[in-house]
C-alpha cells in the first residue's frame, strides 16, 4: 500500500502545528527528523518537540534518529507520543539489540541506511522491523539532489522482502519530487518521504496530494 509520508524538516517550526494541519489530509505519516549533532552535524528537535505535536495529529508520528546512540532516546520518544523509530545501521556495532530495545518501548521500528552503505546490511534484520528507510541524499540537510545510486538499492531490497514473502515498508528520503517519485515506487518503494518537495512548494497541500496520487496510483 502507498503511502506519502511528510518530513517536517523543511516546515515552519514556529507554526508546525499548523503546518502539519495543512496537508495531513494527504500525508499518512508525519516524518520527524532526529539529528544530535554528532552522527550528522546539524542539531534538531526531540521528545519535547514530539510531545507538543502530539495532540494535533493523529497521524503516525516516524521518528528518523540520525544520532549516535539511539536506543538512548526510545524510551523519552515513546513517552513523547512517537509511534514508528527508524535508526541508522551506521550508528551501531549490532542493530539486533537495539530493534529489541525500540520494541520494548512499545514502538514499531526500521532501519535506515546511508548512500554509502550497501542495501544489504539490512537482510540479516529484515524479519524484525516494520520498515527499511533508503537515503537517497546524505543524511543532515533538507533539500539536497537525488542521488540515483538509490534505484537499484529500493529494487534490491524490495526483490529480497518478496522472496521471503515479507510485509515490510520500503521509504525512500532524501530529495523525492514529482520529478522522481514514480521511479522511486516503480524502484520498489511503497512509501515516499518528502520534506522541502511539500513544504517548501507554494502550495504544500497540493504539492502533498499530487505526491500521494503518485504512490497509491503505483
Amino acid at each position: 500500500m502507498g503511502k506519502l509520508s511528510a518530513s517536517i524538516l523543511a516546515a515552519d517550526l514556529a507554526h508546525l502545528a499548523d503546518e502539519v494541519e495543512r496537508v495531513e489530509a494527504h500525508a499518512d505519516v508525519i516524518h520527524v527528523d532526529v539529528m544530535d549533532g554528532h552522527f550528522v552535524p546539524p542539531l534538531t528537535i526531540g521528545p519535547v518537540v514530539v510531545a507538543s505535536l502530539r495532540p494535533h495529529t493523529r497521524r503516525i508520528l516516524h521518528g528518523h534518529l540520525m544520532v549516535e546512540a539511539p536506543a538512548a532516546l526510545f524510551d523519552e520518544l515513546a513517552q513523547a507520543g512517537m509511534d514508528v523509530v527508524s535508526f541508522h545501521v551506521e550508528a551501531v556495532e549490532d542493530p539486533a539489540p537495539v530493534i529489541e530495545k525500540a520494541r520494548g518501548s512499545g514502538m514499531g521500528v526500521g532501519l535506515t541506511v546511508s548512500p554509502e552503505t550497501p542495501i544489504e546490511v539490512v537482510f540479516p534484520h529484515l524479519e524484525a522491523v516494520d520498515d527499511v528507510m533508503v537515503m537517497s541524499v546524505h543524511p543532515g540537510w533538507a533539500g539536497q539532489a537525488f542521488i540515483p545510486e538509490a534505484f537499484p538499492k529500493l529494487e534490491a531490497v524490495r526483490a529480497e522482502l518478496e522472496r521471503r514473502g515479507l510485509s515490510v515498508d520500503v521509504e525512500v528520503d532524501g530529495g523525492v519530487k514529482l520529478d522522481n517519485a514514480r521511479r522511486c515506487v516503480e524502484a520498489g518503494a511503497n512509501v515516499l518521504v518528502a520534506a522541502s518537495a511539500i513544504f517548501g512548494a507554494e502550495d504544500p497541500a497540493a504539492a502533498a496530494r499530487e505526491l500521494k496520487a503518485i504512490v497509491e496510483a503505483a
